[in-house]
């Protein structure tokens, strides 16, 4: 969902369907809550993830969102849009270019590399951005495509 107040229904690919070069993407606000629930689901309290001037103190404007957190949105692309309802995420490798704060709006966006018809998988090549464009994260995430 990418809001409380708003249902978004995933998308219907069927592996025929996929195709090299689709794409999709989207936009993320990140919040303090957002940022309070995954530490309380995690229990990773480091305080440079909830200590303004710990983080501060180490040359941060705040604190640092969860990596794990920003990559979460890599399965919303995957579950969510490429390709969707019938999508098993299988593997994923992610990694952290810059970090992410408090307010940062993240453009998380993907597209389809390879398929692999034997296994029914597809390779989709991920990345996040934030507002002023600089890359966050970028991953290579692997799918089933279970219909």
């Amino acid at each position: 969902m990418s809001s409380a107040h708003e249902l978004q229904v995933a998308e219907v690919l069927r592996f025929e369907d996929v195709r090299i070069g689709m794409s999709a993407s989207f936009k993320v606000n990140i919040t303090r809550s957002m940022i309070e629930a995954f530490g309380s689901i995690c229990g990773d309290f480091n305080p440079l993830h909830v200590d303004v001037e710990y983080a501060q103190s180490i040359g941060h404007t705040g604190p640092v969102a969860y990596g794990m957190l920003t990559s979460s949105f890599y399965s919303r692309l995957v579950g969510m849009h490429i390709p969707g309802k019938y999508a098993l995420l299988q593997q994923i490798e992610v990694s952290f270019t810059a970090p992410v704060y408090i307010g940062d709006v993240l453009t998380v966006s993907g597209y389809v590399s390879s398929i692999h018809e034997s296994v029914k998988q597809i390779e989709i090549k991920g990345t996040i951005t934030n507002q002023i464009e600089k890359q966050i994260s970028r991953a290579k995430i692997k799918s089933g495509v279970y219909a």
